[in-house]
């Protein structure tokens, strides 16, 4: 059995707490203990191949101070910045991410009428597309190049193009929100290249507002590959405090009720230890009842940006080939 410790000297006992930050749930404690003039945790190794965390210190007087592993110096990035990481033995990143990458993203303005508002984004080709290449569109595109070497890995496919969006506020317009599924099908998908095929990537939110947006707007991709998507069903209380978590639910609970106007292939990721997993097969097995060629693969990791990274390959080449 693999055995996990985690060690936070505390020479001058100023610390009332430490804590692991994780979202592996019940697979590993939280609480560090108290021993001597350091704080101290040995647990069993979870059943994930990799999982990302942060310490937690908290004084006396309540405050906290969020830091990474001294004694690791294994990091990912991600949005809002580094954390420490554990690897299972046997864990090994993706081969694709020594290719070196080719061509270069162009940066961009996408205006919106409907949103009052220009979206940021790159926008890319591989050196052997023309015209009639299929045209990838991701959600939090900037973030996936950033965090995932997303252009890296699109640079090892058949040669397409990309058109990589990032967000304004996100939790308002990646939420099931009508106004922004009109906003990409009326104006923001018309400024980009046009191409025979059109997929949807995203992660999060980020995957929910494709989803939403291929529901109401049924032309507007012809495949969508979706990662830890945010499919909340009113089942779960986990993101009860969500501002728009009925939004959310109400919208899911109609894709479980109702028949679509057009099925397209659809592949969904999602990590073991995820909370929105339960959702995620639900979906799978409501999508593929009503006609869709859905298929969920499940990887064992959380919800972050280097778990979406290694779950890229082989499912989108996989799903290029079926379009």
């Amino acid at each position: 059995m693999i055995e996990l410790r985690f060690h936070v000297p505390d020479p001058r006992r100023r610390l009332a707490a430490v804590r692991v930050a994780h979202e592996l749930r019940g697979l590993l404690p939280h609480e560090l203990v108290r021993n001597g003039r350091a704080w101290e945790l040995t647990a069993p190794a979870p059943d994930v191949d990799r999982f990302e965390y942060q310490l937690e210190l908290i004084d006396r007087h309540g405050r906290s101070e969020w830091i990474l592993d001294p004694e690791n110096p294994k990091r990912a990035s991600g949005p809002w910045g580094d954390k420490s990481v554990w690897e299972a033995p046997g864990y090994e990143p993706p081969g694709w991410l020594a290719q070196a990458p080719v061509g270069e993203p162009e940066p961009v303005t996408i205006a919106s009428r409907i949103l009052t508002a220009e979206l940021p984004a790159l926008v890319w080709a591989h050196p052997d597309a023309t015209e009639r290449s299929p045209l990838l569109v991701a959600h939090d595109g900037p973030e996936y190049v950033e965090h995932s070497e997303l252009l890296t890995y699109l640079g090892t496919l058949p040669p397409l193009r990309a058109a990589l969006l990032g967000p304004i506020d996100r939790n308002e317009i990646y939420s099931a929100s009508a106004r922004y599924a009109r906003a990409l099908a009326e104006e923001i998908l018309p400024q980009l290249p046009s191409a025979p095929a059109r997929i949807g990537l995203g992660a999060s939110l980020g995957a929910l507002a494709l989803f939403h947006a291929h529901r109401r707007q049924p032309e507007s991709f012809d495949a969508l590959f979706l990662q830890s998507g945010s499919f909340f069903r009113r089942a779960e209380s986990y993101e009860r405090h969500f501002p728009r978590y009925e939004r959310i639910a109400r919208f899911v609970g109609g894709v479980h009720r109702n028949r679509p106007e057009r099925t397209i292939p659809v592949v969904l990721a999602c990590g073991t230890v995820e909370e929105n997993l339960p959702a995620n097969r639900a979906l799978e097995q409501s999508l593929r009842a009503r006609g869709y060629d859905a298929r969920l693969h499940e990887f064992r990791d959380g919800h972050n940006w280097a778990a979406w990274r290694d779950s890229l390959h082989p499912h989108l080449l996989r799903l290029l080939q079926r379009i």
